[in-house]
């Protein structure tokens, strides 16, 4: 019988150690151990990180490049129209000070001619009004010498 026992056991340690070393297996490299696969996997996660991170930086200054040509090419376009606005209310108010100053002598002028007819109408006013005062004072001059020999017959 110990004989028998002796070959179970030696059978069932035989079917035991294959699956004890399958289970021992991290990975499907049987060389390597837990701590060498993490290693590897930490390796291969930091280049592939960089490798992102200068794809994702080279498209940035990519972004950042064509961001920068549109906003010179806007601003650029903002600076034209601006001063071909500032040239055209320039001119436009150069304009409206000539007009002014047009309007202005016009009405100069004629605010002369107006005063030259006025001061010609007053003297003439004035003529009129003294040859009649002066008329009005010999016609009262008259009476007054009249009255004044009668006076002076009256008396004599």
């Amino acid at each position: 019988m110990k004989t028998k026992l002796a070959a179970i056991l030696v059978t069932g340690l035989l079917a035991a150690v294959p699956l004890m070393y399958g289970q021992d297996s991290s990975s499907a490299d049987k060389d390597k151990s837990t701590g060498t696969a993490v290693k590897d996997a930490a390796k291969t996660t930091a280049k592939s990180t960089e490798k992102a991170a200068d794809k994702t930086g080279a498209a940035t200054e990519k972004a950042a490049t064509k961001t920068g040509h549109f906003t010179k090419s806007v601003a650029s376009t903002v600076s034209k129209d601006t001063k071909k606005g500032a040239k055209a209310t320039t001119n436009a108010t150069k304009t409206a000070a000539k007009d002014t100053e047009k309007g202005t002598k016009t009405a100069a002028k004629d605010t002369e001619k107006a005063a030259d007819k006025t001061g010609d109408a007053t003297k003439s006013a004035a003529k009129k009004t003294g040859t009649a005062v002066k008329k009005g004072a010999k016609d009262t001059g008259s009476e007054v010498k009249k009255g004044a020999d009668k006076t002076a017959d009256a008396v004599k």
